[in-house]
């Protein structure tokens, strides 16, 4: 692999407006991130992804960036984010900012100098169409998905991403069909390229260590089915990196490994969307869910089978990635219970690629039921609550009052807490009308947060359980149970031949799988008793994980 530390990497997502207020303003920032790097450290974290920080409008909650070179007032200046980087580093943890590449706020001065009539170096730097004009698109795969009008003094409309606060800036068409299109290969597209290897040059200059991109794949409109035009894109800008900043990492909001590694991206995510929607075993397909193994509508094996499949089709290049939760799904904790999810962290600390944990996840955190859509998150926004640190005044979060807080605490429930009534939620780590914080669950070896501290402990102790180790699955059947897979250390590991096997049961009855050999001492167990063989035969009592050293 090109970056070895990715090996052993297992990363942490901050959703930074709702991690740690330090200025009692009701929003986090980055001075309360810094506060927070040791909690982030000591649960094995050694990476983390921050959402956009860049000046914005805050439509989208940072995803519809105004200056590229600059962070939001909010959360700091820009020394204050070199001085994250500086202390996560301090720490031996890499920080990932999220680039977003597609599109501006509407209210970029780059967009608000391509409005004008008058041509200039922005004229072309975003898609624009006649006004009059209706296009005709071709291709049902990433094509511009908006036009908006009457907002300049070129007589055109302006293409848009998702929102219509979201203008897209211009790589170009793969299939030219109209006048007012460039092709991908232009000089116009190729001042996108160049623009984002600037800016990507600039932060990492600063200390950053890499970027995760939202919405990689969209960038050319009108591609070929394959992503043909984006991926040279993509191979053309880590070129680039390549001679500027060779240890830069890149992962991909893809959702098609394939295509996304092939780009040359370094981790593509397993997503609750595009090719690889179904794979979530947490949410859509709740395999780790008693209640779901009860009625039968969970099936790992179509996970297995696709996901051997991405295995298969880029060996050697990059890391499938599964994350635990991100700000754009529904919390893990709204289909699994906190027991559950001890085994689906079991699942997620002992697979190939590199783990990422969103934040609260690894205390059981509630996605929180009828809030009110804040900055474009919609049904996203229950996923973004503050994070719960303790039992003090808005949970350890913040200072202020508590309706001035960015989003309404988890009343203990899944519902908001919206009234000042001085009241105190208990500090527990489960969902009994209490709500779960970091420091009740500290200490306590039965928490879902020392459990995940453990998992993660126990990868970073066995090179077969890391990302660029081997996996074969053992018994994988459809709507059965146990789940049972073998990892192996690879050749260059510093435990070379090192096997490891893991056998997950999430159902409410004890589960049997063939298992021709003893599968060796056991290393960890998740649930109340191990896993034990005899005669040829595994049998993984209920609701539990065992991991076996050969």
């Amino acid at each position: 692999m090109r970056h070895e530390w990715l090996n052993d990497a297992v990363f942490y997502e901050v959703y930074p407006q709702s991690f740690q207020d330090s200025n009692a303003d009701g929003i986090g920032d980055f001075a309360g991130i810094v506060s927070r790097l040791d909690h982030i450290a000591g649960l094995g974290c050694n990476a983390i992804w921050i959402n956009p920080c860049f000046d914005s409008s805050f439509y989208d909650a940072g995803y519809d960036v105004r200056d590229y070179y600059k962070t939001a007032a909010r959360y700091g200046g820009n020394e204050d984010l070199r001085h994250l980087f500086d202390e996560a580093h301090r720490r031996g943890i890499r920080v990932l900012l999220d680039l977003v590449p597609g599109h501006t706020a509407i209210d970029n001065p780059w967009f608000a100098e391509s409005c004008k009539d008058e041509r200039n170096a922005w004229t072309d730097r975003y898609i624009w169409r006649p006004i009059g004009q209706t296009p005709s698109l071709n291709s049902p795969y990433e094509s511009v998905r908006g036009f908006i009008g009457g907002i300049a003094e070129r007589p055109d409309a302006a293409a848009v991403n998702c929102f219509s606060t979201q203008v897209c800036l211009n790589y170009g068409f793969g299939t030219v069909t109209e006048d007012w299109q460039f092709a991908a290969d232009s000089p116009e597209a190729e001042g996108g390229r160049l623009l984002l290897e600037d800016i990507m040059d600039f932060w990492l200059g600063l200390g950053c260590d890499g970027f995760r991109v939202d919405m990689a794949a969209s960038l050319v409109k009108e591609d070929t089915p394959d992503h043909q035009w984006t991926s040279l894109l993509w191979r053309r800008i880590r070129e680039h990196l390549d001679q500027t900043h060779p240890d830069a990492v890149l992962v991909s909001e893809w959702g098609n490994p394939k295509e996304a590694l092939h780009a040359g991206f370094d981790m593509d995510f397993l997503l609750h969307f595009g090719p690889s929607h179904y794979l979530d075993l947490f949410r859509d397909n709740p395999w780790f869910s008693a209640v779901a193994a009860a009625a039968g509508t969970a099936d790992v094996r179509a996970f297995v089978d696709t996901y051997r499949s991405m295995v298969d089709d880029t060996a050697g290049e990059g890391y499938i990635c599964i994350p635990s939760g991100n700000h754009d799904m529904v919390r893990m904790r709204d289909t699994l219970t906190p027991d559950e999810m001890k085994l689906a962290f079991a699942f997620l600390m002992t697979m190939p690629g590199c783990p990422f944990v969103y934040y609260g996840d690894e205390i059981g955190m509630a996605y929180v039921h009828g809030l009110k859509s804040k900055e474009g998150g919609y049904e996203r926004t229950g996923a973004r609550t503050p994070m719960q640190w303790d039992d003090s005044t808005n949970a350890g979060f913040s200072a202020a009052r508590r309706t001035d807080l960015y989003l309404p605490l988890d009343d203990g429930t899944g519902h908001a807490a919206l009234a000042d009534t001085g009241e105190r939620i208990a500090a527990a780590g489960t969902s009994d009308g209490t709500r779960p914080n970091v420091a009740a669950q500290t200490g306590d070896p039965s928490s879902l947060l020392e459990t995940v501290r453990s998992l993660i402990a126990l990868r970073h102790a066995h090179p077969a359980l890391q990302a660029d180790g081997g996996i074969r699955f053992l018994y994988a059947e459809d709507h059965a149970y146990p789940l049972v897979y073998e990892r192996t250390a690879t050749a260059d590991a510093n435990a070379a031949g090192e096997r490891i096997i893991v056998a997950i049961n999430p159902s409410g009855t004890d589960a049997t799988s063939p298992l021709e050999a003893a599968p060796g001492a056991v290393l960890h167990t998740v649930g109340r008793s191990p896993a034990t063989w005899a005669d040829g035969l595994l049998t993984v009592p209920a609701g539990s994980a065992t991991v076996f050293i050969v």
